[in-house]
């Protein structure tokens, strides 16, 4: 079996990533994400492990002084980062592990890692943009505003990214992020490896089958 490929997925904050990844691995096997490590306050409706690691600004700076963590960043003030070691076991179990980062965590993913593919979520308009967010009811005036003008900063990095998704109509972006993460499976690399067995077998027929 071959080991699993990396995904890096970004977009502006209300773009519906999170939503997107998450059914994205519902319905996919061999297909996880990378739960981030956060010093940001949880959420209503959120649970520790299952949508962040929430911990303390100093057990976070402990991680990064450990080496623990594969990439960070300063988001809004909070920090944001994923555990090194839990990403190369899920690869070298051959599952494909995505990592939802922003621009800056995606850099520093460049630098020390070929073997990835990225891919940015748009959303379809700036004014559908500000009202998913306003319909979140998270955040309040001076938050979103604060928002929409690191949307245009994050945006600004999209060709950086090796695909480019369109979140309008969530079942198509849904199929579209389905339908890379299925044809990069289908790679020779990737797939010589996997069929390895079969590929043997078809290879050693006999050289004069009619003899």
């Amino acid at each position: 079996m071959s080991s699993g490929r990396l995904y890096i997925i970004s977009a502006p904050s209300g773009a519906g990533k999170t939503t997107l990844v998450r059914q994205l691995i519902t319905g996919t096997e061999r297909l996880t994400v990378s739960i981030s490590h956060t010093t940001r306050p949880i959420r209503p409706g959120e649970t520790h492990g299952v949508d962040y690691f929430f911990v303390s600004q100093d057990e976070f700076k402990s991680l990064i002084d450990k080496g623990e963590l594969l990439e960070h960043a300063n988001v809004f003030g909070n920090f944001y980062g994923t555990a090194k070691t839990t990403v190369e076991n899920n690869l070298k179990q051959g599952l494909d592990v995505i990592l939802e980062i922003d621009w800056q965590g995606a850099q520093q993913i460049r630098r020390i890692q070929s073997a990835y593919l990225s891919i940015f979520i748009l959303p379809p308009s700036t004014q559908v943009l500000e009202q998913r967010l306003r319909n979140r009811g998270q955040d309040d005036e001076q938050v979103i505003a604060r928002r929409m003008q690191e949307a245009v900063t994050e945006i600004s990095h999209f060709d950086e990214y090796d695909y480019l998704v369109v979140n309008d109509d969530f079942d198509r972006a849904l199929n579209e992020l389905n339908s890379i993460i299925i044809a990069n499976r289908l790679g020779k690399d990737r797939q010589a490896a996997n069929l390895k067995p079969l590929l043997d077998s078809l290879l050693s027929a006999p050289e004069n089958p009619r003899e």
